[in-house]
């Protein structure tokens, strides 16, 4: 029997698309396709070979929904919404990064263009009937989303909890008190954003997986290797 977990296929990243949900399908019924990479999709042909659930984490490197050059954003808002047209053709739901900016006197109007560009996916999510999830981000400089005090530049959209991330940043208690609709699970030290097994890390995952048994989401694992997997599941099935 297959686990109740989601996995990403950011374990299998060197493997080709075909091949990692061949192994994933003999685990779970839901996969969070990382769509960057030797997993990058051109259309849905891949998807539909399996009989699988799917949850697409949309284009991040070389993406910034929050660029001050204008062109830049607006091919970042494309290629995201690129994502929501195959999300809509196999019924799934998207995962998308809020962002970033270069120097640290444009936060406030990288913020401005961040809000522009999820207005703008909000009003084409709506078209295509596609749910999508905002992602808060790890302790990189210059990075939107890392705290829970930056929630409200994601109002109106649905939130997508990075536990290793929040950890990373000493925020994950505070996000844990918010509402949470999609969750991604892997472990770390507090310092790096390892993506490590659960267990191998210092998160206390007994208080994690009672906000996702609050918020009734299928949490994703999405730890770095295949092993990593195997032990996540075991680790969080025992609790």
């Amino acid at each position: 029997m297959g686990t109740e977990f989601a996995i990403s296929s950011f374990c299998l990243h060197d493997r080709p698309l075909a091949e990692a949900l061949d192994r994933l399908a003999n685990l779970t019924g839901c996969v969070e396709v990382m769509d960057e990479g030797c997993h990058r999709l051109h259309d849905t042909q891949v998807l539909e070979t399996f009989d699988l659930h799917y949850v697409i984490h949309a284009p991040s490197r070389g993406v910034n929904l929050a660029s001050l050059l204008e062109p830049v954003r607006r091919a970042s808002v494309e290629v995201t919404t690129g994502c929501f047209e195959l999300a809509a053709a196999v019924g799934a739901e998207v995962v998308v990064h809020p962002g970033y900016f270069a120097w640290p006197q444009e936060r406030a109007p990288a913020e401005r263009q961040f809000r522009q560009s999820l207005q703008e996916l909000l009003d084409r999510a709506d078209d295509l009937s596609v749910a999508f999830f905002v992602e808060n981000m790890g302790d990189w400089d210059y990075f939107l989303l890392k705290t829970p005090e930056e929630l409200p530049l994601i109002e109106g959209a649905k939130f997508a909890l990075d536990v290793g991330h929040a950890h990373q940043n000493h925020a994950l208690p505070e996000f844990l008190e918010t509402p949470i609709d999609h969750f991604h699970l892997h472990d770390n030290d507090g310092t790096t954003d390892a993506h490590a097994a659960v267990g191998d890390g210092s998160i206390d995952f007994r208080t994690v997986m009672a906000a996702v048994r609050r918020s009734g989401a299928r949490p994703v694992i999405e730890v770095g290797s295949f092993e990593g997997v195997l032990k996540s599941i075991r680790m969080l099935e025992m609790l």
